[in-house]
């Protein structure tokens, strides 16, 4: 063993003995090495000698590396050198009569680095320098499978290192391919494909490995060689042969159905494809995907169906010809049963989408009006691949219906998977309506009677199907309750199934309810089933929180639809809904499990809703309000009195208690409108001012508590709409209050009030805003500094974004009172010494039409140099 072999023994090593340094130091030996001038012929001696297999890598890989970069500037006698070598090498010779060592007779990653090597110089010396390599290749398959293996792998290569267009190429490596196969065409290509025939005739009985090996390769060429040398007497029944004979193994048998899917896909002109896939008589076939569904073999037979059952169809849509339209769909029409099964029950290739073809498929029914008996079933079958693909698999039941990460990622993808799958759920039923309300109906009718111990996601996905296929429904064909669907809703709404507990089913169900309430609009004898479904341990007390949370919301978008249709109801809403109320404000919100846009406050938006219609009589509906209204502000003043008292652990809780109450109040009173409250109903107005009255002491006890000032915020802004110019004496108190130690982010939604509040009221806002605006233009001065903002890294920290909102803000307040002819607000005495540091804030801000502002400002006629103002 020379220095050489030592160097690349110790630069391979992989037992964890041999130190890094000295692993650098052969590495730098070996460098050194590869840069010598008579490289290549060391490279080739020691492939002839030496038997150790990391030497026989390093001389591959280095011989590889050195024609590729040095290949322009060897001699004629080196290239030579190599060329003779590597090719005697890859024919199980050696470098002369001395060689001792077989390349061939060592590992795969040997053998295929070697034929790395010999496409490599392929790439440079074919056609015009070593134009016989292919054919002298072919003379030497006679000595046997190691060299008929070696001629399968550099076929192989060749086509993964230049002609595959599946991985990327220069351009050069595009010009070198095509030319690399027109010479190939015309010189050896027939040859090959002789040579393959006959080595699989010969060893298909006793080396089926090898012929496995040479029709993979084979597979690859199909694409661009003469479809004639394939597509014959000879070569395609001995292809069909390999597959259907069941002593074979399935290596060889799967690798047969991939050329003749290979064969299947060639790009052809669709007058000359169809009759080549008619000639191939597909059905023999059919009948091996109904074995193992895990095996290699089905895998493969069933790749060859889906791409047969995709080229038929394709030449469908683009042949003209009835006669040819009536062939492709007659082949169609033959395989489709089997493709239907392969998609149910097989593994598919990631390269064929089910929701493209059948897609496709659909898309040709339409043509083909009235459907045929055999088409109508073909709509069955799709429904039931479709029901198949969006089933969620049992494995995850657990993790679905306690939502921890693995059911929310699980989720989240079915919700992606199966967007295409529902566009094509309701393609098909604009085709087949009738067959496809049959189906939902079929399978609504199996999950109810099936088994609770394995029925969740066969129901889930039935309601799923009844659910999309709402959307292909028109809103006449919705009220009316045409074709099935005066017998589904009522079926949908009477149903209670055992597995009713589980949260996608139960989420599925509401959601479909709702779709489908547009029925119950015009057909009133349901909606005691409806208020069933919402307020019974399907809906609002069902025993998971989400789904629960959910039900309100879906309940409040019902009574927003149904709304006078549910006066009579309103009294056995409210009962079946008193535990829900109180429990709202008594529940631990300080949980972010429970956080979000979903916070259960729908339930009161749905009573106000309910209770605040006008052809609800006046008495009932005050006492329906006070009942409402009185125990949750009893609840705020109890907290208020004990705030002294509150411990740092309690007070969380009570300030989540208060905020939910808060958000109670402001759902509740969505449903009251401004001209109830305050002309016809003005009972009903001072309940909400009362209540306005107890919530603004909020910001007495607690001022600087955020959550609290941004919710009673929400509700000024809530009575604002509510009670109309009936709020004012309410207004000073409460913007006092909200000034009190308001930082930005608090300044912006106060702001955000003045501006509704002038929008709304225009000059009779003027007094109240004349009061306040020396206050809140003093508290804005004290937070802002009057140069400008910092700017450059690290100015981009969250309290200078709210300080830049708070600046925008601004800009759109003062411009809101130019353009509501409420400017004179500056001309008292106490706003003129703050309007020339506002307006120079103003400098800084990034709003548009800045000057258009300043000019309205400076008509006023101020002394102040603001009307100088540059922007």
């Amino acid at each position: 063993m020379d220095d050489l072999e030592k160097a690349i023994l110790i630069m391979f090593d992989e037992s964890g003995t041999v130190g890094s340094e000295l692993k650098q130091k052969a590495k730098d030996y070996c460098d050194k090495i590869k840069e010598e001038q008579a490289i290549c012929s060391v490279c080739i001696e020691k492939l002839c000698f030496s038997n150790l297999v990391q030497v026989q890598f390093w001389c591959l890989q280095t011989l590889h590396e050195v024609i590729r970069v040095r290949y322009s500037s060897m001699s004629l006698d080196e290239r030579y050198l190599i060329r003779k070598s590597v090719f005697s090498i890859a024919c199980f010779g050696g470098f002369d009569d001395k060689s001792t060592v077989r390349v061939l007779e060592g590992p795969a990653f040997i053998k295929n680095k070697l034929a790395q090597v010999l496409v490599t110089l392929i790439y440079f010396e074919y056609p015009l320098v070593w134009s016989s390599v292919f054919v002298d290749f072919l003379s030497q398959l006679s000595k046997g499978a190691m060299v008929i293996d070696m001629f399968c792998r550099v076929l192989n290569a060749l086509d993964e290192e230049l002609i595959n267009l599946d991985y990327p190429r220069t351009p050069e490596e595009l010009a070198v391919a095509v030319r690399v196969k027109d010479a190939m065409r015309q010189q050896c290509v027939g040859q090959i494909v002789r040579a393959w025939y006959d080595i699989v005739s010969m060893y298909k009985n006793s080396d089926e490995e090898l012929c496995a090996s040479v029709l993979e390769s084979m597979r690859r060429y199909i694409s661009w060689i003469d479809i004639g040398l394939i597509v014959n007497d000879a070569f395609i029944p001995l292809l069909f042969e390999l597959v259907l004979v069941g002593g074979l193994s399935e290596q060889l048998r799967g690798a047969a159905a991939g050329c003749l899917s290979a064969v299947v896909s060639k790009r052809m002109d669709p007058q000359s494809k169809l009759p080549l896939l008619q000639s191939l008589q597909m059905r023999r076939v059919f009948g091996l995907v109904a074995q193992d569904s895990d095996s290699d073999l089905v895998s493969n037979v069933a790749a060859l169906l889906t791409g047969y059952a995709v080229e038929v169809l394709e030449c469908f849509k683009r042949l003209n010809s009835e006669d040819a339209k009536g062939v492709s769909m007659e082949l169609l029409n033959e395989v489709l049963p089997s493709v239907f099964y392969v998609m149910q029950n097989c593994e598919l290739d990631s390269t064929f989408s089910i929701v493209q073809f059948l897609s496709g498929y659909v898309a040709t029914m339409k043509t083909l009006s009235p459907l045929r008996e055999t088409q109508l079933l073909h709509v069955g079958r799709i429904l039931e691949v479709i029901r198949s693909q969006i089933r969620y698999d049992p494995m995850y039941r657990k993790n679905l219906d306690i939502l921890d990460k693995i059911g929310r990622e699980e989720e989240d993808r079915m919700v992606e998977f199966r967007k295409d799958l529902f566009v094509l759920l309701r393609n098909v039923g604009r085709v087949a309506p009738d067959v496809t309300q049959i189906f939902i109906r079929n399978s609504l009718a199996t999950a109810v009677g099936s088994s609770s111990n394995w029925n969740v996601e066969e129901v889930e996905a039935a309601l799923s199907l009844f659910y999309a296929f709402g959307e292909s429904i028109n809103g006449e064909a919705m009220r009316t309750g045409s074709g099935l669907l005066g017998e589904l809703v009522p079926m949908l709404l009477s149903t209670r199934f055992p597995c009713h507990s589980n949260r996608l089913v139960a989420l599925v169900y509401l959601e479909t309810v709702t779709r489908y309430m547009k029925f119950v609009q015009e057909n009133t004898q349901y909606i005691h089933m409806v208020l069933a479904a919402f307020l019974d341990e399907r809906g609002i007390h069902h025993p998971n929180v989400n789904v629960s949370r959910r039900a309100s919301y879906l309940f409040m978008r019902v009574v927003k639809l149904l709304k006078l249709k549910l006066v009579p109801f309103i009294e056995n809403i409210l009962q079946s809904l008193q535990d829900t109320v109180a429990g709202f404000t008594s529940m631990d919100y300080t949980s972010k499990e429970l956080s979000g846009s979903e916070d259960g406050s729908h339930i009161f938006e749905a009573i106000g809703l309910l209770i605040g219609m006008e052809d609800v009589p006046p008495a009932k509906q005050s006492d329906y309000l006070s009942s409402l209204l009185t125990p949750l502000c009893q609840q705020v003043e109890a907290l208020l009195r004990n705030a002294k008292v509150l411990t740092p652990e309690e007070a969380p809780k009570k300030f989540a208690n208060i905020q939910q109450i808060i958000v109670a109040i402001n759902s509740l009173s969505k449903g009251f409108s401004e001209r109830l409250v305050t002309a016809s109903r003005p009972a009903i107005g001072l309940m909400f001012k009362q209540t306005l009255d107890v919530l603004l002491q909020v910001l007495v006890v607690f001022p600087n508590v955020e959550t609290l000032r941004s919710k009673v915020t929400s509700f000024v802004h809530r009575m604002v709409d509510t009670l109309g110019a009936s709020v004012f004496p309410y207004l000073p108190k409460a913007l006092e209050q909200l000034l009190v130690d308001s930082e930005p982010k608090e300044l912006v939604g106060l702001l955000i009030l003045l501006n509704q509040l002038i929008c709304k009221f225009n000059t009779l806002f003027r007094d109240i805003l004349d009061e306040v605006f020396p206050a809140i233009a003093g508290r804005i001065l004290n937070v802002i500094p009057v140069d400008a903002l910092p700017s450059g890294p690290g100015s981009n920290t969250e309290e200078n974004r709210e300080l830049q909102e708070l600046q925008r803000t601004l800009y759109t307040f003062l411009h809101v009172i130019t353009t509501h002819d409420l400017s004179s607000v500056f001309l008292s005495p106490k706003s003129r010494s703050y309007l020339h540091p506002i307006m120079q804030l103003l400098l800084f801000t990034s709003c548009k039409h800045k000057d258009i502002l300043v000019r309205k400002v400076s008509v006023l006629g101020l002394p102040l140099a603001c009307c100088s103002y540059s922007f």
